[in-house]
């Protein structure tokens, strides 16, 4: 399987699991989603958006190495959606390559810990 992802106007990973038999299709096609319902700030009467996914960002899943994950770019109506995350972020390393100036970006990752009755770790270390 490869999962093809794109991230929201919050950033929130959106994608598609799609099997191996149908990867050519949807590297050449791109995987089509609701841009409504994928929070992209479109509304229903706009049709479908592609994800067209970046076969050099694809990675095997670390907890599943059987799947490979790809990044998508997103695209509307055959014209790169301009307010697609990955798109503007591309737009804004070209325009600063051309004044000589390279983005450096991090990643603050969140995550929650749970137990099995699904209680937040920080609500118990809370009451202690």
């Amino acid at each position: 399987f490869f999962q093809f992802s794109f991230v929201d106007l919050f950033g929130v990973q959106r994608s598609k699991l799609v099997p191996a038999s149908r990867v050519r299709e949807i590297a050449e096609d791109g995987a089509g989603f609701a841009g409504f319902a994928a929070h992209l700030d479109m509304d229903p009467t706009m049709g479908d958006l592609l994800a067209v996914p970046d076969a050099s960002s694809l990675q095997p899943l670390p907890w599943r190495p059987e799947v490979g994950w790809l990044s998508c770019n997103l695209v509307h109506e055959e014209r790169e959606l301009a307010h697609g995350p990955r798109n503007v972020l591309r737009r804004v390393q070209q325009a600063l390559a051309e004044r000589g100036l390279t983005l450096k970006t991090g990643v603050e990752c969140e995550f929650f810990l749970l137990d099995r009755a699904g209680v937040a770790l920080s609500d118990v270390l809370d009451t202690q």
